[in-house]
């Protein structure tokens, strides 16, 4: 086996999930700390920190539920987490995009499974609007997820290549 194939090398990636964890339960105790509930804090045109807390998923999906999805969303993520570790280890030494993905979504999901499991909600703090639009709040969580399911569509789109750069 040549040395550029040698899966679970990508594990290295994993401290970039901790750095994820480590900055969005800081910002979410900062905000927490320092910010009414619902009250928004101007910071510059079209962005506000305003805190708010969601039992739901994204954009607030099933927040209005009777309390159940608060374990449902606990469990999913946990179980994505556990797959995305072992994606991350069956990568190959050259797939360094998804790796970094991959640990982006693993962090952020953790991140906001600690919220659920210590509080019942996710924190978020995040609040983009434009004229009486008010776009949903987030986190450093959510938008590590983002990115990395957007490197993850991005790289649907690259020619893959092997180590050599010839294509597959």
């Amino acid at each position: 086996m040549k040395d550029t194939e040698t899966t679970g090398s990508q594990l290295r990636w994993l401290w970039l999930a901790v750095l994820v964890i480590v900055l969005d339960l800081g910002t979410k105790a900062m905000a927490t700390a320092m910010l009414s509930y619902g009250n928004p804090v101007p910071v510059m045109p079209m962005f506000n920190l305003t805190l708010l807390h969601n039992t739901g998923a994204a954009f607030s999906f099933l927040a209005g539920a009777a309390g159940w999805q608060r374990w449902f969303f606990i469990t999913l993520a946990l179980v994505v987490s556990v797959v995305l570790v072992f994606w991350l280890k069956s990568l190959r030494r050259y797939e360094t995009w998804s790796a970094i993905a991959i640990v982006l979504i693993l962090g952020g999901a953790l991140g906001n499974v600690y919220d659920r499991i210590v509080h019942g909600y996710v924190v978020d703090f995040l609040h983009f609007y434009w004229n009486n639009y008010h776009f949903p709040a987030f986190n450093i969580a959510d938008t590590a997820i983002t990115i990395g399911a957007c490197m993850m569509i991005l790289d649907i789109f690259r020619k893959p290549r092997e180590p050599d750069g010839n294509p597959e």
